[in-house]
């Protein structure tokens, strides 16, 4: 036999990834060996070490274009990019984890996760005020996760950084302190659909390498560009995309959206709706521009109609939901479909649709991480009050509360002056500058309607009378002051000066393979 070849690393290409997983790891061991008055403090700043760490390692190696640890994993800078925008936001999500001021209990995480809702020991635990530390290693191992997912060059890599990033957010999804059965519920529904997500994914790539005989996304470009594409590699795409596709809350693969993003801890539905987006768009990226760019037909006409699907789906069934929550649920649903017109307007994977797309992810990564921040201040005796009519006259309650969470509807809902109109108007464009003006139009007319329930939640807050036992407006502590003031700043600065920042994400609108 001859002599196993160890695959070429580059350490610091890795380096991001290293920082954060190595803070998951260490969290493991600190839960394992530290007593338990110490570990919430000291879980905090590894998770913000490890965050922190990977930000400035991307910031190190920006201009990297490399294929390293044997070919799995691809350092361009389309991925630094995203993995940026995802530890950025995940040292954010990190901080709303760490707000102790709001909840009688000081978290808003249950105190033992394993004690079964509605017992007796759950009650007496309820106002407890012991710390589930264990969501710090969790958040960072799917942080890790979700940056390996976006730079995998390999389909069996890509599978893997999907599990490794969807296996924590199925247990910090039934972790809520408060309305535990709603949490718990969340929870099962996210594991199993993930499971199904996860089967389509996985069958997906058997047929890809079935038709291509490699998972290499460069080696499966090349068999396509030889031998073109046949039915079973139509097959697996489809079905690659199916999985790509449910992570990012595209309709019609939205079903758990919803129900998740109200039953889990709202700071983990921020964490979600924020790093997990970014992760997934990453993917998608690089699945249908380096692996399948050279049949581009074979997923234009699919994404296409998804685009649409996402769009309307959202847009219109946000129209009747009564929880903030949920809401906010189909808005991430419509976003998505905004973020494939993106998709659409990439020309050979480089160039204004690439950076355009990554110019909206961080945008509306910032800009619904402040608006869950927002909803976990409005209270009442349960946990947030998250029912639209208890939102009703809170500009009078908390003028500065209402002010903000406005300004970030207005930012969802694309009005000039924010980062939402200017990520919207760098999509569109991408899109109309291929020819798929038809699909602008449509986002156009979709953004629109989905106005409507971003306006009809700022009349109840400004225009509506608070009702005598309507909920209390907490004052956040210091974690939760820092990550409002940062991401309203981020969305105003992005509206009103983008010119930077687009000039940084279309220099590294560049995917390799």
């Amino acid at each position: 036999m001859g002599a196993i070849q160890a695959p070429s690393l580059s350490l610091a290409a890795l380096s991001p990834l290293l920082f954060v997983f190595g803070a998951a790891a260490i969290g493991v061991l600190v839960e394992a060996f530290a007593p338990r008055h110490v570990r919430h403090p000291v879980q905090v700043a590894l998770a913000l070490v490890g965050m922190v760490g990977g930000f400035a390692a991307t910031l190190l190696i920006a201009g990297t274009r490399t294929v390293t640890a044997g070919g799995a994993l691809a350092v361009d800078g389309a991925g630094l990019f995203l993995q940026a925008t995802i530890t950025g936001l995940g040292a954010l999500s990190i901080l709303l984890f760490a707000e102790r001021g709001l909840d009688p209990a000081r978290s808003s995480f249950v105190a033992a996760a394993a004690v079964p809702a509605g017992s007796p020991r759950d009650r007496e635990l309820l106002t407890s005020e012991r710390v589930q530390t264990e969501v710090y290693p969790l958040a960072s191992f799917a942080v890790g996760g979700m940056m390996l997912f976006a730079t995998a060059n390999d389909l069996l890599v890509m599978f893997i950084a999907l599990e490794v990033l969807s296996l924590p957010l199925y247990l910090m999804s039934g972790l809520a302190r408060r309305r535990r059965l709603l949490s718990q519920e969340a929870a099962v529904k996210y594991f199993l659909l993930g499971a199904f997500a996860s089967a389509f994914f996985l069958y997906g790539l058997a047929l890809v390498y079935g038709a291509t005989g490699t998972i290499r996304l460069s080696g499966i470009r090349a068999a396509v560009s030889e031998d073109g594409t046949g039915t079973l590699l139509v097959l697996g795409l489809g079905l690659l995309v199916v999985g790509l596709m449910f992570k990012a809350s595209v309709a019609p693969f939205h079903t758990w959206t919803p129900d998740v993003y109200q039953g889990a801890p709202t700071p983990v539905t921020a964490f979600m709706a924020s790093c997990t987006k970014v992760a997934a768009f990453g993917a998608i990226l690089r699945l249908l521009y380096v692996a399948f760019g050279t049949a581009d037909w074979t997923w234009r006409p699919l994404v296409y109609g998804i685009a649409i699907v996402s769009m309307v789906v959202g847009a219109v069934l946000g129209l009747t939901q009564t929880d903030v929550k949920r809401m906010l649920a189909y808005s991430s649903i419509a976003h998505a479909g905004f973020l494939l017109t993106g998709v659409i307007g990439l020309g050979g994977g480089t160039g204004s649709g690439l950076a355009a797309t990554l110019f909206y992810l961080l945008a509306y990564g910032l800009t619904t991480l402040g608006a869950f921040a927002v909803v976990t201040l409005v209270r009442d005796g349960d946990g947030e009050a998250t029912h639209l009519s208890q939102w009703a006259g809170l500009a009078r309650r908390s003028p500065l509360t209402a002010a903000i969470m406005a300004f970030l509807l207005l930012a969802l809902a694309g009005i000039p002056l924010t980062s939402g109109f200017t990520g919207k108007f760098a999509v569109f464009r991408a899109a109309i500058e291929v020819g798929a003006w038809p699909l602008a139009v449509v986002a156009l007319v979709t953004s629109a309607i989905a106005a409507f329930f971003y306006l009809r939640l700022l009349v109840l807050m400004y225009f509506s009378e608070p009702a005598v036992d309507g909920p209390t407006v907490g004052v956040p502590g210091l974690p939760t002051t820092v990550v409002l003031a940062v991401t309203v700043a981020a969305t105003l600065v992005l509206g009103v000066v983008p010119g930077s920042v687009l000039d940084l994400a279309e220099s590294a609108a560049t995917l390799i393979g």
